[in-house]
């Protein structure tokens, strides 16, 4: 008889401010090592500062953001959801940033955007036996 994976859940919402980038990548810290997933930690909290980040940036508007983080089994997926139905660009990397989504390419095993409410979701998964190498859904 096979067991499903228990899931694992939090959902943080976070004002449109610096703070938020902080305050964020502590709970998320907090969160890991409460459910004994400290192996994804500094992948998980360099992502999550950058999508955090991309929002207070890119997105226009005082509307909170969410970050949700569910751990099944061995896969951690993070997903920041905003109010800018935009999806997230690659920029050309530089001293005024652009090197988010460059990284979420690099050290994600899957990331993608979807429709969120009025808005959208950029979301990202770490798995500890390293996941598949497919390109972002």
């Amino acid at each position: 008889m096979s067991v499903a994976p228990t899931t694992l859940r939090a959902t943080i919402d976070l004002p449109p401010e610096l703070r938020s980038v902080p305050a964020a990548r502590s709970v998320v810290a907090q969160l890991l090592a409460a459910w004994a997933a400290e192996s994804f930690c500094d992948n998980a909290l360099l992502l999550l500062s950058e999508l955090v980040t991309n929002v207070m940036r890119h997105v226009v508007g005082d509307a909170a953001m969410q970050v949700q983080v569910h751990l099944t089994g061995p896969v951690l997926r993070v997903s920041v959801a905003d109010n800018s139905a935009d999806p997230p660009r690659t920029l050309e990397p530089g001293a005024a940033g652009g090197h988010g989504m460059w990284l979420l390419a690099a050290l994600a095993d899957r990331w993608g955007s979807e429709r969120h409410g009025t808005g959208k979701q950029v979301w990202f998964e770490l798995s500890r036996d390293g996941g598949d190498e497919s390109a972002p859904v």
